[in-house]
């Protein structure tokens, strides 16, 4: 019998997904936009101390080895011919930092995760010595923060001698995530290409986002060696090609740190435009064009793309929220109340409302618009009526009312109140949660059919870089993408009064480590437990294990 054809399809282009919580690689029709296949494969999370996150960097390196050969082998089973990828594009979780030997390959520590709070003592010690009020913000865009790279350098610098040894060696070199999967997929010990692009070097707190280059004051402060950074790139444009695998051969030409790559993916090419992206954390920004945009109600100034070597840069305002999906993984894995995410929709559904109970979950303290460190995850107002349904409600909930404080705090900042808010994002599968966000924001919510907006992005920096030139990025090119709209189902008195409440709460969660107690290297001690006294006598001696394996 004769072989099957292989299907004619138009240029395709690849997509590594690189998150937090997984990996995944996608394969794009250039020409639809259509998504073709794709694999995921989950990624460890280890909490080695209260407010450490780490993963492992060759654990996140063969995932996508993983995910890019059966997501090939999938499209061969779709009689798909794989030779038709042109090119590939990364998106990665940013902030996450990782020093590796460039002479064996392997890194030096663990990837210190965006997540990680271990530094909130470094960032006190810096704090004492900055050169003027305004000297970092100026450069980055940026407050001081555990959140950024700079910081976790210098920790790894100051406390793992692997790291300081190589740098005195000249052996080490860092990156985020993007860096070192170029570096190893391009090569690694062979060759490997040392780069980043702008949108991941915004945000190391290294990097000027107006000359668009590392900068020598800022390095200096840090204490960081020049010598170890990244090339910066734009990007769109081939910074090497595949030396391994299924799609040896294959540039990879597009890079962009993850909510970048969802603002490309949403189309937000004009000035105003914004998209929330829904994953473990919440991350709302609006692109400002071309000129920089900075907040005076706690946002970020970042660089939103560069879509080419000699293309413009653009920037954006951005709110951060640090739980948002992590939540749902809490309940499943630390509570133990669901046995998937998915059950999280059916649990809330059942009650429609959380009954009086909030919950903040400030595991990592509170990002934008507070940037206070010092915060935990709290869950008020429970009472005997309480039960694993109030609770799930209350956690999506949760992620509305983060996402109301950052939207409205960037409409002070941008003058011109969102009219509607686009969304993105595995989150926004969740039906319960998209309404609950419409009537918490009191204006409709938008969501793209196909929410691989994130993916979508980096594939299109990819297909369109100069030498590879498979996908148009000119406005009167892109198709209008049909959506799913929810629109507000409560009245304004009713959104503002539970908004009031969820602020009472924030102010209770406040205050309740310092930088010792955080860094403590006794996790066993009380008051530095993740969701402190409260959560560990309210949920487990007030409500009972009973109650949560049995009456809840």
């Amino acid at each position: 019998m004769a072989a099957a054809k292989k299907a004619v399809l138009g240029p395709l282009v690849g997509a590594v997904d690189q998150g937090t919580s997984s990996t995944r690689f996608l394969v794009f029709n250039s020409k639809t936009a259509e998504l073709l296949s794709h694999h995921q494969v989950e990624i460890k999370q280890e909490f080695p101390r209260e407010g450490w996150v780490e993963q492992d960097p060759k654990e996140i390196l063969m995932s996508v080895y993983e995910c890019i050969e059966k997501t090939c082998e999938k499209l061969e089973q779709l009689n798909i011919d794989i030779s038709n990828i042109k090119a590939i594009g990364v998106s990665n979780q940013r902030e996450t930092t990782v020093v590796w030997d460039k002479i064996t390959g392997e890194p030096l520590y663990n990837a210190v995760v965006w997540l990680d709070l271990r530094t909130q003592s470094t960032v006190e010690n810096l704090s004492k010595r900055i050169p003027g009020n305004n000297f970092l913000k100026s450069k980055t865009g940026l407050p001081l923060s555990t959140y950024f790279s700079a910081v976790k350098v210098r920790w790894l610098l100051d406390n793992v001698k692997e790291v300081q040894r190589a740098v005195e060696e000249d052996r080490a070199l860092f990156g985020t995530i993007d860096s070192w999967l170029i570096w190893c997929l391009t090569g690694g010990t062979n060759g490997g290409v040392h780069c980043t692009d702008v949108t991941n070097a915004s945000r190391t707190m290294l990097f000027n986002i107006h000359s668009l280059e590392w900068d020598k004051e800022l390095c200096e402060f840090f204490e960081i060696p020049m010598k170890i950074l990244p090339n910066v790139r734009s990007s769109s444009e081939i910074y090497g090609l595949m030396k391994a695998g299924a799609l040896e051969g294959v540039p990879i030409s597009g890079c962009l740190g993850d909510q970048s790559a969802a603002l490309v993916g949403q189309m937000c090419f004009r000035d105003g435009q914004a998209k929330n992206t829904y994953g473990t954390g919440c991350f709302l920004l609006c692109n400002t064009g071309r000129k920089c945009v900075f907040s005076e109600h706690g946002l970020l100034t970042t660089v939103a793309y560069k879509l080419g070597r000699d293309k413009p840069v653009y920037y954006a305002l951005e709110g951060s929220v640090a739980i948002a999906g992590a939540v749902i993984r809490w309940l499943r894995d630390n509570l133990g109340i669901i046995n998937s995410s998915d059950e999280i929709e059916k649990l809330a559904k059942e009650v429609g409302t959380s009954y009086g109970c909030y919950f903040v979950p400030a595991f990592s303290g509170l990002y934008a618009p507070y940037w206070e460190p010092s915060a935990r995850g709290i869950i008020c107002g429970l009472t005997q009526f309480t039960n694993k349904s109030h609770i799930a409600f209350a956690a999506l909930e949760a992620v509305c009312f983060q996402t109301r404080e950052i939207l409205d705090a960037m409409n002070r900042d941008c003058g011109i109140p969102l009219s509607h808010l686009q969304v993105d994002g595995g989150m926004t599968n969740n039906k319960i949660l998209m309404q609950l966000q419409a009537d918490i924001l009191y204006i409709p919510v938008v969501k793209p059919s196909m929410p691989e907006t994130t993916a979508l992005g980096a594939a299109m920096a990819a297909g369109a870089a100069e030498g590879v030139g498979v996908w148009s990025l000119e406005p009167e090119d892109l198709s209008a993408v049909t959506v799913e709209r929810f629109e507000p189902q409560i009245n304004a008195e009713e959104s503002e009064i539970r908004f009031s409440t969820w602020k009472k709460a924030v102010m209770k969660s406040m205050g309740w480590v310092t930088a010792e107690s955080s860094e403590s290297s006794d996790p066993s001690i009380f008051c530095s437990l993740p969701l402190g006294f409260f959560i560990m006598s309210s949920m487990i001696m007030f409500i009972g294990a009973r109650y949560i394996s049995g009456i809840l």
